[in-house]
């Protein structure tokens, strides 16, 4: 049973989202701050945390830096009524793995939990993959960085960087199709496990992020490159 943490503080819809989780068999533990999000994640692991922005004593970017700054990176689905292009990009920043803006449907949230979860076990198969076959792809080599999909770790000469799953997940995908125009609506579908309407400004932040810990200048990319009308390429 996936274990899943709600952190809102608008109690009808935290009960509104364990109502629903429950019955689709999630087990689900809810927060009413950021500060008591954070006590539970010490003591508790999770498969899942739902995350609102607004909330008292630590707001949601906050509370998704605190996990990603020690280490935790249990994927995070934030939920913001802040819709404005630089508050989504802050949630990516702050370590989000994906945003549904207020309010939401019911059905478009549960596929969002679902396509998340599916993911994670995706990527945990496929490290456990790794360790018994040990020429599959666990460790890659580009622009002087080494990405460690096992650790989810981007090590260059100086420094470490903990990518999230969603991180490596992409960044796995775009590796694996090296050379090949690949689109956003494919990327939504095969990363995300999106297939309905949904905003693919995500991909371009998350692509953003990744562009910052490879390429020598972000602004102007040779590693992540844009096709126009298309999506991505990733060239070695």
């Amino acid at each position: 049973m996936h274990k899943i943490l709600i952190v809102e503080d608008e109690e009808h819809i935290a009960a509104g989202l364990r109502f629903n989780l429950e019955v689709d068999g999630y087990a689900v533990t809810v927060a009413h701050d950021g500060a008591a999000a954070m006590t539970a994640l010490g003591g508790e692991t999770f498969d899942l945390v739902v995350l609102d922005v607004m909330m008292p004593k630590m707001n949601g970017f906050e509370v998704a830096q605190a996990m990603r700054e020690r280490e935790d990176y249990t994927p995070i689905l934030m939920l913001t009524a802040l819709g404005k292009p630089e508050d989504v990009l802050s949630g990516f920043e702050a370590g989000a793995d994906d945003y549904l803006p207020k309010p939401f449907d019911l059905n478009i949230f549960l596929a969002r939990v679902g396509g998340l979860l599916r993911r994670r076990r995706w990527f945990e198969k496929e490290t456990e993959t790794t360790r018994m076959h040990p020429e599959s792809l666990q460790f890659y080599g580009v622009n002087g960085r080494t990405i460690d999909f096992d650790n989810l770790e981007l090590r260059g000469d100086d420094e470490v960087v903990h990518l999230t799953l969603m991180e490596a997940r992409l960044l796995r995908y775009l590796i694996e199709n090296e050379g090949r125009a690949v689109s956003r609506k494919t990327i939504l579908e095969e990363v995300w496990d999106l297939r309905e309407d949904t905003d693919t400004r995500a991909i371009d932040n998350f692509i953003v992020r990744l562009r910052k810990y490879l390429e020598d200048d972000p602004a102007k990319p040779q590693i992540l490159q844009t096709v126009r009308g298309v999506g991505y390429k990733f060239i070695k």
